[in-house]
Parts: C-alpha cells; sequence; structure tokens
C-alpha cells in the first residue's frame, strides 16, 4: 500500500497515475478535493481509498503493517500565502509528524521540498543536505522557509544520528509544468498561462528584464517536466540504499522567452511578445537565474535522460491542452 498526500494535486496526482501504469497496487490518496474540479486530477485513478488530511493518521494506525511507502506531496504551495501559522502547521509539523510515523513504522518516506528554499540564489543551487550547507540559504517566503525548516530538522536529526525513517528521500522541485495543474489558478506554470493566449493568436506578456545582464525574457528558470520528477519518485521507491536530499530539476536554464516561444510553436502560432515592467512589489526579490545541480542525483546513481523543454512542450500540449480531456 502507497499512500500518496497531496495525491490530488499536480505532482501528486501524476505520481499516482504513473504508479498505477507501473502497476503498484492499493494507491491510498489524502487530499482535500474542496468544490472545484480538482477530484478529476484522480477521476481516471482505481484507488484503495481517498482520506481527508485529518483523517490520515487513523488511516495510518488502521494500516500500520501494509503501508510500503509515504509520499509525501501535500503542502500549502503558493508562495504568496501570508499566514505563516497555517503555513507552518501545514507544510512543517505534518512533515514531522510523517517523518516520526515512518521511522516508528520502519515506511519508506518521500517527500517534496522546493528550490524556493535557495531564495535569491546567491548561494547557488547546490543540494547540499548538510547542517552548514543548509544554514548558508535565506528563503525569500514563508513557504520556502517552512520548506527549508523541515530540511535543516532532518539534516540535524542526521548529523546526531537519530532514529530515521529506513528509507528516505527529499525532492527540491524547481520550476515543474505538466498536466493537472489546473486548479492551481496564479500559481500555474507559465507554460499553461501562455497556452491559451498563443492558441488564440494573442500576444504574451513577459517581464522586463531590470538587471544589466539579462534581456527583456531572457530571465532564466529550470523549466521541469513533470514526468521527469516522477522518475525520480519511482526510482527512489526501487533504489532504497539511496537516502538524501536532492535537486528535482534539469540541469539546464531556460529563458521564459524560449518557454513562450515554445508553446507558440507547438500551436502553430508566430511569437507575439509584448515586454512590461516587473511589478515593483516584488522587483527587489525577483529571481533571474534558476538551474539546478544535479551532480548529486547523478552520482546516487540516476541515469535517465531529461526531457528538453520543447520536447516537454509539444507532449503538453499536444497529449493535454488541446486533447478533448485535458486530465491525465
Amino acid at each position: 500500500m502507497y499512500v500518496i498526500t497531496g495525491g490530488a494535486g499536480f505532482i501528486g496526482s501524476n505520481i499516482a497515475a504513473v504508479m498505477e501504469e507501473k502497476g503498484y497496487e492499493n494507491l491510498v490518496i489524502c487530499d482535500v478535493l474542496g468544490s472545484d474540479d480538482k477530484w478529476r486530477n484522480i477521476a481516471k485513478r482505481e484507488l484503495y481509498d481517498i482520506v481527508p488530511p485529518e483523517g490520515l493518521f487513523d488511516f495510518l494506525a488502521a494500516h500500520e503493517t501494509n503501508i510500503d511507502a509515504v509520499i509525501h506531496m501535500g503542502a500549502i504551495s503558493a508562495t504568496t500565502e501570508t499566514d505563516a501559522d497555517l503555513i507552518i502547521q501545514n507544510n512543517f509539523h505534518m512533515s514531522m509528524a510523517l517523518w516520526q510515523w515512518c521511522t516508528e513504522n520502519h515506511t519508506s518516506f518521500i517527500y517534496a521540498s522546493s528550490a524556493a528554499t535557495y531564495g535569491d540564489g546567491a548561494e547557488g543551487f547546490d543540494d547540499d543536505a548538510s547542517v552548514e550547507g543548509l544554514a548558508r540559504l535565506k528563503p525569500l517566503n514563508a513557504y520556502g522557509w517552512s520548506k527549508h525548516l523541515f530540511d535543516r530538522r532532518v539534516a540535524r536529526s542526521i548529523q546526531h544520528n537519530d532514529p530515521r525513517p529506513p528509507h528516505w528521500a527529499g525532492l527540491k522541485f524547481f520550476n515543474v509544468y505538466g498536466p493537472n495543474e489546473y486548479h492551481k489558478e496564479g500559481q500555474r506554470s507559465v507554460a499553461h498561462q501562455v497556452f491559451p493566449i498563443a492558441r488564440d493568436g494573442g500576444t504574451m506578456n513577459l517581464f522586463k528584464s531590470h538587471h544589466p545582464d539579462f534581456e527583456d525574457g531572457g530571465q532564466l528558470r529550470d523549466f521541469v517536466w513533470v514526468d521527469d520528477c516522477v522518475n525520480i519518485v519511482l526510482w527512489l521507491l526501487e533504489n532504497k540504499s539511496v537516502n538524501g536530499l536532492f535537486n528535482c530539476g534539469t540541469g539546464q536554464a531556460r529563458s521564459f522567452l524560449d518557454l513562450a516561444n515554445a508553446v507558440y510553436a507547438s500551436v502553430d502560432q508566430d511569437p507575439k511578445i509584448d515586454y512590461v515592467p516587473t511589478p515593483e512589489n516584488i522587483r527587489d526579490k525577483y529571481q533571474y537565474f534558476t538551474e539546478a545541480n544535479m551532480t548529486r542525483l547523478r552520482d546516487a546513481g540516476y541515469v535517465h535522460p531529461f526531457t528538453s523543454l520543447e520536447d516537454g512542450i509539444a507532449a503538453y500540449v499536444k497529449d493535454y491542452l488541446i486533447a478533448e480531456d485535458c486530465y491525465r
């Protein structure tokens, strides 16, 4: 049995889909479905159960001898959320409780960290999981801080040789795009935001550069196709000797203009781009470059190639966004 928290969300629902495809059975989704169409993210899955977060630990207690792994993707992921108490309750305390449960019940634990832990990137993007390495990072928002807080708590526990799950891994997700992100509204990937504009032959607005080293639209991100993220999760499930905190990106930064051009090309439209000033309230903290250092994951034995931006966008548009059914 495999429990996926946040399993009706973007990355979680894609993990569930590929696990089902690969023959994993007895999948359990823990999530809040709400009153919108988020349920459609898991509507095609054959599931053992759907559990609300407040009932998760009762469920775990009732099935403690049958659970092979907890895949913890659940979190308040909006970088704009300002209720820090709510974020800590959901993103830190829940993670700590699951870490403890998996430790006591000898269960694998894979959890979502975030590239938001790197802050403005001044310290680089090396997934150094040491206490000292993590202490150098300065997240810019409460979401990134909450993820960083848990990474640091785990690092200190490992340093002290405290009891831990028999197999564990954290993943610092970079700019993930792909199907089933539609419920995320303003937190959707830029790829999804560009698509309807490009499809209709409209003009996409990208931010002007306020940095002398970058052209307008030349701000760089490590855009990663969601299937590449899922492949890493499944590889970790199958390689229980691999433990640690790892980046989850492609290792190649691309510009927002590259991404927009790829979306326009996927719908056979000529790019139409305007550049607008970066809003003043985020201008001073705006990141101009992110790129995952993938050396540690490669050194751990992960050999699968990553999908190019053009191929990932083409697959996203062809297989989902222009399909009659856009859900996985």
